[in-house]
């Protein structure tokens, strides 16, 4: 029988400190997402490319919940969802479709972070997609494509479309489907989806009154675009992540092992 503390001391003897860190990261960006609220039981993932020349990558165990992801449990595998390391826990090739496509097309899309929420696709869903509605928007709006839904994403045809309508964009709207961040590191991308998912919330919510909605007048909209590259990197990592593993650890710390 495999056990946690087994698990956690054969890998961390397995991999690099900077692999160990990535995978700390991971771990406990899961954890965030279950703790938010916004995971959809084990049906959406969050991607991490291992440091080092390997085009590597850490995702979930197959089944496995959100709040459940240890570091030693994350499973390394190539880019085609192959696994490259010995591991107790299988995963699902198909929930890899969209992060490998990324990936492979943003060398700077080192955290890929995909997720069903029902704010996000209540967004989704509308013609005109997001809106300037909060200071929270302005954030994603400075960086944000959408793609069309094209079904489950199995299908390899799709990958260039998809990793087109991303573009240099660090968020993405499924049509019909959830939300999607890119970032240089964890955090960043956390941090991204926080704010998309905020933005998202603030608007269902400012919809939901019937009233009528004032938006953040375009020439601030169009300032906040120019500036995007500015807004929208090294916010994670140096502000709100150490706080955010920090609540982590005084609620559970396990994501750790």
């Amino acid at each position: 029988m495999v056990t946690a503390a087994t698990t956690n001391q054969d890998v961390r003897r397995q991999v690099s400190d900077a692999e160990w860190e990535r995978r700390v990261d991971l771990a406990a960006c899961y954890r965030l997402v279950a703790m938010f609220g916004w995971d959809d039981l084990v049906f959406t993932h969050i991607s991490a490319r291992v440091p080092g020349p390997e085009h590597h990558f850490l995702i979930n165990p197959y089944g496995m919940f959100f709040e459940e992801i240890t570091a030693s449990s994350l499973v390394k595998i190539d880019a085609e969802g192959n696994k490259v390391m010995d591991s107790p826990y299988d995963t699902n090739p198909a929930g890899f479709t969209i992060h490998s496509a990324i990936h492979a097309a943003r060398e700077d899309a080192l955290c890929v972070l995909h997720l069903h929420t029902r704010n996000g696709i209540a967004v989704s869903v509308q013609d005109e997609g997001l809106r300037a509605y909060s200071q929270q928007s302005l954030f994603p709006l400075a960086s944000l494509g959408y793609h069309d839904y094209e079904g489950v994403a199995l299908n390899e045809d799709e990958k260039p479309r998809l990793v087109a309508d991303l573009g240099d964009a660090n968020n993405l709207i499924l049509r019909n489907h959830g939300l999607l961040t890119v970032g240089e590191t964890v955090a960043d991308a956390f941090l991204a989806m926080y704010l998309l998912e905020s933005a998202c919330q603030i608007q269902v919510l400012a919809q939901s009154t019937g009233q009528t909605l004032r938006e953040v007048p375009d020439p601030i909209v169009a300032g906040i675009k120019q500036q995007a590259d500015k807004v929208t990197r090294g916010l994670g990592g140096k502000l709100a992540w150490p706080g955010l593993l920090r609540k982590l650890d005084r609620r559970d710390p396990s994501f750790r092992d």
